[in-house]
């Protein structure tokens, strides 16, 4: 007879291993004795049973999840009248699943979708997630977050440099974050020839994925392959992640996500099952799945001959009388809403809007929908049909001599940009006489305004906290960062200042206006050009070679840290005047160095944050000596903005400055070298917004 102890044990484990198990699977989601699943965002179930997740709808989100919480530490059995208690180790499980990329564009879609796992008290963090590249799982601040809870698999269709993507279409694991802890590019390999064999995600073929999660080694292991084919030997993907370290709670949600973007595409999902406990998911019956439906749309049921003929002379009397009509209507709106296209579209437009959409968006560019205007046009505020998205539209002007040539070196740069920190650019339109760009819609203007106020008498809003500051210091350098050193080409900005800083809903800064941006190869030399730019951001060099560097976007970057922390432009007008008669200038530059220089350079911050006694002194000493060494006389002195990153970030200690370090005064260099400006009727302008341009540098091309 077994002893008494290790007789209970075995029945504890025997309860152990047919405790708690979950499976379900769904082939097709409509009926069946299956449970409706919990849908949000633009998630739908069509009438034959296919689960889709995005349809036409431009910049929205969808989720579907199962709608029981499911298990995963399961509680150990005990002894009769003892608490249960949950295991710490996660359980296994396991899943699989059948979907489709469907886009209107032959295999080009601007979104994927992902499989998750989130705790049910974190399902509603969803909620704020944005769509295109985030999935509809993140937004750009939680982007990274531990506190998000998340596993997911995402199956992706876009290179987001920003999250480290590998390519356009691969297969990551996402552990609270977009950046792949592991990924591949989509494919299989071929148990038969031994050969890996790529798939394409936006095939608009059905693809069949399994991923298996081994609680007791933490083995996660992910394998795909066309459906209807049998599960490969040899996994796509196969790591060891604790997700019991993720997953910080006994129950989650299982689903889908995905968000849609500038180019429709459809997600579906055919069908899927999960098993928890060890055992495999349930197979799927292929047979019982519903079928895919044509992109081209269902054909229509042929007609009789007699019908025909009946029909036909009726049907053409009716076409050519409507053609009529048809034709002096979209005569007319042509010569309103008519566009122009040439061959460099092609090749680097992105996403091209109809002017008439644009026209309507921004209620016929109505002066109540003016955000703003500057030198090289007016930008409206508008809300795309049909989706309702907020949006930007940068109308430029075309009598500027330079529009249409700052226009498509707008959309040349930023049209393919993708960072956090960056102000999207979301298409274009041309046509006769109308430039237009389209952006994400920045709720909270810019930055100049909180500096600054408004510039027109009104009132200052509330005033930037040191935190919020620092907050978008930092976000502008990581832009900067990509611009210059992470992207496929170098960008150079050339005109980085507070008021081209735009503020998203939750205070993020975002650096905007490319127009007078410029893009070169790595390792190669820049061009030499005009000298453009705002006085007061200006590197010196520029006025003796006309190249624009990434050393002299870091110049106006420290003239951009000067600004933020003090809360003064770099260069403000005086109330006395000089000998000349001219008026006197304050140049912030050197008066931070002069504070530098008295042992006293805390006394340069913004007056009303010393005032109120609520800035970090240590930081704020940080940002100040870094504005100063940014803004050396000598490119050669001056930091690359990765190390900027580093600066700012405390990983590596900022160097003092010399001893005889002085500042460039940029007022007095530009007299001397052009001493044609005192004529310049831009000279006599407010110095510190006013923008310059084909000041009289030729030095080359």
């Amino acid at each position: 007879m077994l002893p008494k102890k290790l007789l209970l044990l075995l029945q504890l484990l025997a309860q152990l291993l047919v405790a708690g198990g979950v499976d379900f699977a769904y082939e097709g989601f409509a009926g069946g004795g299956t449970r409706q699943l919990s849908l949000d965002g633009m998630a739908t179930i069509m009438p034959d049973g296919l689960l889709l997740l995005t349809n036409d709808t431009n910049m929205s989100k969808a989720h579907a999840f199962h709608p029981d919480l499911v298990t995963l530490r399961p509680a150990l059995p005990t002894a009769p009248g003892t608490t249960a208690v949950p295991t710490a180790t996660m359980s296994s499980f396991s899943t699989t699943f059948v979907f489709a990329i469907a886009s209107d564009l032959v295999g080009l879609s601007t979104s994927g979708f992902a499989f998750l796992v989130v705790p049910g008290n974190a399902r509603d963090a969803l909620a704020s997630a944005m769509p295109a590249q985030y999935l509809g799982l993140f937004n750009t601040s939680s982007n990274g977050d531990p506190r998000n809870h998340v596993f997911a698999v995402e199956l992706d269709t876009v290179r987001n440099p920003e999250f480290g993507d590998m390519d356009d279409n691969h297969v990551g694991l996402d552990i609270n974050s977009l950046n792949s802890s592991v990924a591949a590019t989509a494919g299989y390999y071929d148990d038969d020839a031994g050969v890996f064999r790529n798939l394409s995600l936006a095939s608009r073929e059905p693809l069949q994925v399994w991923v298996d999660y081994d609680g007791a080694t933490t083995e996660i292991a992910v394998a795909m392959a066309p459906a209807g084919s049998p599960r490969p030997k040899r996994p796509l993907l196969s790591t060891r992640i604790d997700l019991s370290t993720v997953i910080a709670a006994d129950t989650a949600y299982v689903g889908f996500s995905s968000g849609s973007s500038i180019v429709l595409c459809r997600h579906y999902v055919l069908g899927w099952s999960f098993s928890t406990g060890g055992a495999a998911a349930p197979p799927l019956d292929h047979a019982q799945l519903p079928k895919l439906p044509r992109v081209a749309g269902p054909p229509k049921p042929p007609r009789s001959r007699a019908t025909l003929a009946i029909a036909l002379p009726i049907m053409t009397t009716t076409a050519v009388l409507a053609a009529v009509a048809v034709g002096v209507l979209v005569h007319r709106r042509r010569l309103r809403y008519a566009e122009l296209r040439e061959d460099w579209e092609e090749e680097f437009g992105p996403h091209r809007f109809a002017f008439k959409d644009l026209h309507d968006a921004t209620g016929g560019f109505k002066d109540k929908r003016l955000l703003g205007a500057g030198g090289f046009g007016s930008v409206y505020m508008g809300a795309l049909p049909g989706s309702r998205t907020q949006v930007a539209v940068k109308r430029v002007s075309h009598e500027s001599r330079q529009g249409v040539k700052e226009f498509i070196a707008e959309v040349v740069s930023i049209g393919r940009l993708r960072h956090r920190n960056l102000v999207q650019l979301l298409g274009y339109c041309r046509r006769k006489g109308e430039l237009l760009l389209v952006y994400d819609y920045m709720p909270n203007g810019s930055l100049d305004k909180y500096l600054h106020g408004d510039g027109d008498g009104g009132s200052k809003p509330a005033t930037l906290g040191w935190a919020q500051r620092l907050r978008i210091i930092k976000g502008v350098a990581s832009g900067l960062l990509y611009m210059h050193e992470d992207w496929e080409k170098v960008v150079v900005h050339r005109d980085i200042k507070a008021s081209n800083v735009l503020l998203d809903a939750e205070m993020n800064g975002r650096l905007g206006d490319f127009g007078l941006a410029r893009l070169y190869d790595h390792g190669a030399d820049p061009h030499t050009t005009r000298v453009v730019g705002t006085m007061g951001y200006l590197a010196p060099e520029l006025m003796r070679t006309g190249k624009a560097t990434t050393l002299s976007d870091v110049f106006a970057f420290g003239a951009f840290l000067l600004e933020v922390a003090c809360g003064r432009r770099p260069i403000e007008e005086g109330d006395e005047e000089d000998v000349y008669g001219d008026v006197e200038r304050f140049v912030l530059a050197d008066w931070v160095l002069g504070h530098w220089r008295n042992g006293a350079i805390a006394g340069a911050v913004d007056a009303e944050l010393r005032a109120a006694g609520v800035y970090d002194a240590a930081e704020a000493d940080l940002v100040l000596r870094l504005g100063l060494t940014c803004m050396h006389p000598s490119p050669a002195a001056r930091p690359s903005m990765r190390q900027v990153m580093q600066y700012l970030d405390g990983s590596t200690p900022l160097p003092e400055l010399p001893p005889t370090y002085v500042t460039f005064n940029m007022l007095a260099a530009m007299e001397t070298h052009q001493g044609v400006l005192r004529s310049l009727s831009i000279w006599r302008a407010a110095s510190s917004v006013a923008t310059i341009s084909d000041i009289g540098v030729d030095s080359g091309r």
